[in-house]
């Protein structure tokens, strides 16, 4: 049991939370790439990607594992990512912050759907049974090589009306 729930249920939980963070962060990164800021989008990406890593403390465990090493960086990422986004409203340098931030969060989610997919989804798993074989380097290479070009272009690119329209006043 997990804070009331089998461990069944509690795991689909997570899944459920983390599948939306990747989702929502798709849509998230979109609209950084078109100068959009997707307010309840952007929403839903953090408070679930925050959760995602909160509820992955919750599993049982007997030593600090790599996926706790995830999550806490994840989380001291998103304790600059939100402020700069709710509190700092995107000002100065906190608009590259959160894009930087958020690109980071939304990568570490990838990072471990891809973790998760060579350990669970057999045809994967027979290719890099150990995680530490080509198969698996190479997978999470691309995606890591994809996220730095997708979160270049999107701190570029990102800059929504109402930041342009200060940028104008000044």
């Amino acid at each position: 049991m997990v804070f009331g729930m089998s461990l069944a249920t509690y795991t689909l939980l997570h899944v459920v939370i983390s599948l939306i963070g990747i989702a929502s962060g798709v849509v998230v990164m979109y609209g950084f790439l078109n100068g959009k800021s997707l307010n309840s989008w952007a929403a839903i990406f953090l408070t679930s990607t925050a959760l995602t890593s909160i509820t992955g403390f919750g599993f049982p465990f007997t030593h600090l594992l790599p996926s706790h090493k995830v999550g806490i960086v994840s989380l001291i990422v998103l304790a600059v990512t939100i402020p700069a986004r709710y509190l700092f409203h995107l000002a100065g340098g906190w608009r590259r912050i959160y894009v930087i931030g958020s690109t980071i969060a939304f990568y570490f989610n990838v990072f471990v759907l891809l973790v998760q997919s060579f350990m669970k989804v057999k045809p994967l798993h027979a290719l890099a049974p150990t995680q530490t074989e080509a198969p698996f380097a190479v997978a999470q290479l691309l995606v890591l090589a994809a996220f730095v070009v997708l979160g270049t272009f999107a701190v570029k690119r990102f800059r929504p009306a109402s930041i342009r329209m200060l940028s104008r006043a000044a």
